[in-house]
C-alpha cells in the first residue's frame, strides 16, 4: 500500500476518491468528515499534529483497498465514540445503522473494569471478532488503524511502542495474513520487528543494502524469462520482482537459525499470466531454462492455502548461482494473494454476502466458539497466537481430502477437523499406513486414517494438554461439559485442593464453602459446584484464578489473626504420602532426588516457594549446607514417618562385580525372586575388568532395603553393593 508522508488533509482525500472511479456518496463522507474534525476539534497527536489526520490517513488507506462509502465514513468516525463525547445512538441517527455498526465494532470497551490489561485487550478482541464475523468491514478498518498507527509510532514512549509493536506482532498480522491482506500483513510485521528488535532488523537492512545489484540481476532474470515464455507461445505475461521482506529473512535466520546464503528466497520473481493452464506451462519453461532445487516446489493452486492464497512456487539455480524463487498465477489469484477479502471490493464491486466469503470467514466464528465454554476471557488470545500463525500443513484423509492444520498440530487435531465424533470415539490413528502415537504432529503430505472406538467411547482429559487447535480444545471440552457434569466436579474441586496445599493454603471445614462461593461469584458463576466443574472440563484455568484465591486467603488471615488459627486441627493430623509434617496437614511432599529418604531414614522437611515440602534425609550434604543460609535456615521444619507406612519408594543401587558372561542375568532374576519392581537398569564395563550396574527399585523402608542388599551381595564375582 502506498505510503504518503505528508500530513493527509481532506482535499488530498477527496482527490484520491475521485481518482478511484469508484462511486463514493461524497455527501455523506463530506458530513462523517465535518462530524469528525468538530469532535476532535483542539486535540493532538503525541507527534503535535491535529488529531483529525490520523482518520484521514485511515480512510485514505481503505480507499486503496477499494473499500464503499460507509466503510470511508466509519473510518473517519472510528473514534468518536471512544474518545470524544459523541454517543453510538447519535451516529445512527444521523449516519444511518450500517455506519454506526462499523464505528461500534472498533470502539474498545472503555466502561468496564477488568482486573489485567491482558483481559482488557482479549474483552476487546472478542467484541471486535464478533463484529468482524457479522461484517468483514470492521477487521479492514482496524487494520487500517493499526497500519497508521505504526507508521506514525515514532512519537510515542519507547515502552508504548514496544508493546503496540508486540500485539501488532501477535495478533493483528496474524489476522491480516489470515485474511490474505498480504500488502498489510507484511508492512505490520517489518515495523513491529523495528521496534522489538532494532538490531536484528538494520543487521537485515544492511545485507540487503550492501548486496545492491541485487535489482539488477532480477531485472536480467526478468528479461530472460520474458523471452522465452513469448517463444514458447505465452505473449501476456507479466512480470515483476521483489525482494523477501526484513521479517521473512528475520524469521528464517534469528528463528530457524539459518545462515543468509541458506535462504532460498531472499530473491524472488512474479510471473502473472491469464489462465490455470499457462501456470503450469510457464512452469515447464522455468524448469527448461534453470535447474530446479530439490524440494522447493508447492503447488498452491491445486491446493490453496486457507487464507484462498493460490499460486505455483518454485526455487531455481540462476546462470550466475544464485537461486531465487519463481511465483506463478493468474490475475485472478494475484488479486486474491495481495489484497486477499478486500479484492471483493477492491475488483468485484464489493459482493459481501457469496458462500466464498463466507468460507473465508468460517476461522473467525471457530475462534469465537471456542470462546463459548471457556470462562477464561484470554484465552481467545491465546488461541489468536497459536492458530493464526502463518505456518500451516496439509495432510489428506485416505479417501484425498486436504484438511489445512496449524504447525504442532497433532492426529488428535486432524481427527476434530473431521468431525467431533470422529474424535470423541478415537483409540488411534495411522500415518501413511504405521501405527502412531496418540501425540504424533503431523506433517505435510501425511496421509492419516483415524482408527475409532465404539459410540460411547469418550475422549481423554489429558488430550486438553496435547491439542494445539482450538477447535479440538473446545470439542473436547464441550463432551466433557455434557457428559460428566458430575465427574467434572470432582475432578475440578481435587485440582483446586492440590494446587492449594501446594501454596499451603488450608481452610477448616466451616470457612471453606463460603470462601469457594465468593471465588466462584468473583468469576461470574453461580456457584462453587459451577467453579470446580468448569475447572474439571477446561472451561477455567487455574492459573486464572489462585492469584484472586491467595488475594482472598491473605485478607481472611489478616481480618482473623494468625494464620494458625485457618489451620486444620492438629491432633487428626494426617500424613501426606506416608510423612507428617509439623504444623501442616496433608500439605504436598516431595522426595528430593538428591538423598531419597526412605521409611526408617531420619528425615527433614524443607518448605520450598511454591511446591509444597521437601523431603531429605537428615544427613543429605544439601540439609548440612542449607541449614546455615541465613534466608533458608528458617524453612527447614520437623517430619517423621507416619506409622505402618506401606508405601513403596524408589532407591538406586550400585553394583560393582567381575565381569562375566550372564551376571546382568543373574542380578536381575535376584531381584525379581525378591519380588521387587525394577524402575531403571543400566550396566558398564570399567577398563579394570569389571561391571558397573545401577538399578533404581521399589523399597518399602530401610530394614526391606538392608534385605535387598544382603541378597545381592551373595551374587557370584558381586565385590559390593552401596546405595547411592
Amino acid at each position: 500500500m502506498q505510503e504518503v508522508q505528508e500530513l493527509m488533509t481532506y482535499e488530498k482525500l477527496r482527490q484520491l476518491l475521485e481518482e478511484s472511479g469508484r462511486g463514493y456518496d461524497m455527501e455523506l463522507i463530506e458530513k462523517a468528515y465535518h462530524t469528525a474534525e468538530q469532535a476532535h476539534a483542539g486535540v493532538c497527536r503525541k507527534s503535535g499534529e491535529p488529531y483529525i489526520t490520523h482518520p484521514l490517513a485511515v480512510a485514505a488507506l481503505l480507499i486503496d483497498l477499494g473499500l464503499d462509502t460507509q466503510s470511508i465514513a466509519a473510518a473517519l468516525l472510528h473514534d468518536v465514540v471512544e474518545d470524544t463525547e459523541t454517543s453510538l445512538a447519535q451516529l445512527k441517527a444521523e449516519f444511518g445503522e450500517e455506519v454506526a455498526l462499523l464505528v461500534d465494532g472498533v470502539t474498545k470497551l472503555g466502561k468496564i473494569t477488568f482486573s489485567t490489561m491482558e483481559e482488557q485487550q482479549a474483552e476487546n478482541l472478542r467484541k471486535m471478532l464478533l463484529a468482524m464475523s457479522q461484517d468483514i468491514r470492521v477487521m479492514l478498518i482496524k487494520l487500517c488503524d493499526r497500519l497508521h498507527n505504526m507508521r506514525t509510532m515514532e512519537a510515542m514512549p519507547e515502552q508504548k511502542r514496544r508493546d503496540k509493536a508486540l500485539e501488532t506482532m501477535e495478533v493483528y498480522a496474524p489476522i491480516a495474513h489470515r485474511l490474505g491482506l498480504n500488502i498489510i500483513q507484511e508492512e505490520l510485521e517489518d515495523r513491529s520487528l523495528r521496534f522489538l528488535d532494532p538490531v536484528g532488523y538494520q543487521e537485515i537492512r544492511s545485507m540487503l543494502e550492501k548486496n545492491g545489484g541485487a535489482q539488477q540481476f532480477l531485472d536480467r532474470i526478468a528479461k530472460q524469462i520474458d523471452e522465452r515464455l513469448k517463444e514458447n507461445g505465452i505473449k501476456n505475461a507479466q512480470l515483476s520482482s521483489r525482494i523477501k521482506s526484513v521479517y521473512g529473512i528475520y524469521r528464517k535466520m534469528f528463528i530457524q537459525n539459518k545462515d543468509f546464503a541458506e535462504i532460498y528466497d531472499v530473491y524472488a520473481l512474479r510471473i502473472i499470466v491469464d489462465t490455470a493452464g499457462e501456470c503450469y506451462h510457464a512452469l515447464g519453461i522455468i524448469h527448461d531454462l534453470y535447474h530446479p532445487l530439490p524440494n522447493r516446489f508447492k503447488d498452491y493452486i491445486s491446493t490453496p492455502k486457507p487464507n484462498g492464497y493460490r499460486s505455483l512456487h518454485t526455487t531455481v539455480l540462476g546462470h550466475e548461482g544464485i537461486p531465487f524463487e519463481v511465483q506463478i498465477r493468474t490475475w485472478n489469484m494475484h488479486h486474491t494473494a495481495e489484497y486477499g477479502v478486500a479484492a471483493h471490493w477492491k475488483y468485484k464491486e464489493g459482493i459481501r454476502g457469496t458462500d466464498k466469503l463466507e468460507e473465508r470467514l468460517a476461522w473467525v466464528r471457530q475462534l469465537l466458539e471456542s470462546q463459548r465454554d471457556s470462562e477464561d476471557a484470554v484465552d481467545l488470545l491465546r488461541n489468536i497466537k497459536s492458530e493464526l500463525l502463518p505456518e500451516e500443513v496439509f495432510v489428506f484423509t485416505p479417501r484425498g481430502d486436504v484438511i489445512n492444520l496449524p504447525t504442532g498440530a497433532t492426529v488428535i487435531d486432524f481427527a476434530y477437523a473431521i468431525h467431533s465424533a470422529v474424535g470423541n470415539r478415537m483409540v488411534g490413528a495411522k500415518v501413511n499406513g504405521r501405527i502412531v502415537p496418540i501425540d504424533h504432529k503431523v506433517a505435510t503430505g501425511e496421509i492419516i486414517e483415524v482408527l475409532t472406538g465404539p459410540k460411547d467411547k469418550g475422549p481423554s482429559r489429558d488430550w486438553l494438554s496435547i491439542v494445539t487447535t482450538s477447535e479440538a480444545k473446545n470439542k473436547i471440552r464441550s463432551w466433557f461439559k455434557k457428559e460428566r457434569k458430575e465427574e467434572n466436579i470432582v475432578e475440578g474441586k481435587n485440582q483446586l485442593d492440590k494446587e492449594l496445599r501446594r501454596n499451603l493454603i488450608t481452610l477448616p471445614e466451616d470457612k471453606y464453602g463460603p470462601f469457594m462461593e465468593e471465588i466462584a461469584r468473583r468469576q461470574r458463576l453461580n456457584s462453587a459446584e459451577e467453579m470446580f466443574a468448569a475447572l474439571g472440563y477446561g472451561g477455567l484455568q487455574l492459573s486464572r484464578i489462585m492469584p484472586k484465591i491467595k488475594e482472598e486467603y491473605a485478607k481472611l488471615v489478616k481480618t482473623a489473626g494468625p494464620v494458625e488459627t485457618f489451620q486444620m486441627p492438629q491432633k487428626k493430623q494426617k500424613s501426606s504420602d506416608g510423612v507428617i509434617v509439623e504444623g501442616l496437614d496433608n500439605c504436598l511432599v516431595k522426595f528430593a532426588k538428591c538423598c531419597n529418604p526412605l521409611p526408617g531414614d531420619d528425615i527433614v522437611g524443607f518448605i520450598t516457594r511454591g511446591y509444597g515440602v521437601s523431603i531429605h534425609k537428615r544427613d543429605c550434604p544439601n540439609v548440612q549446607l542449607g541449614a546455615h543460609e541465613e534466608d533458608s535456615s528458617p524453612r527447614w521444619i520437623r517430619a517423621w514417618w507416619a506409622e505402618g507406612v506401606k508405601e513403596s519408594f524408589k532407591s538406586t543401587l550400585e553394583i560393582t562385580a567381575v565381569d562375566r558372561d550372564g551376571l546382568i542375568t543373574d542380578v536381575s532374576a535376584c531381584i525379581a525372586n525378591m519380588k521387587v519392581p525394577i524402575y531403571a537398569f543400566a550396566a558398564r564395563q570399567t577398563a579394570d575388568g569389571r561391571s558397573n550396574i545401577t538399578a533404581t527399585v521399589g523399597i518399602n523402608n530401610t530394614e526391606h532395603l538392608n534385605s535387598v542388599i544382603a541378597r545381592l551381595r551373595k551374587i557370584r564375582d558381586v565385590v559390593q553393593v552401596t546405595r547411592a
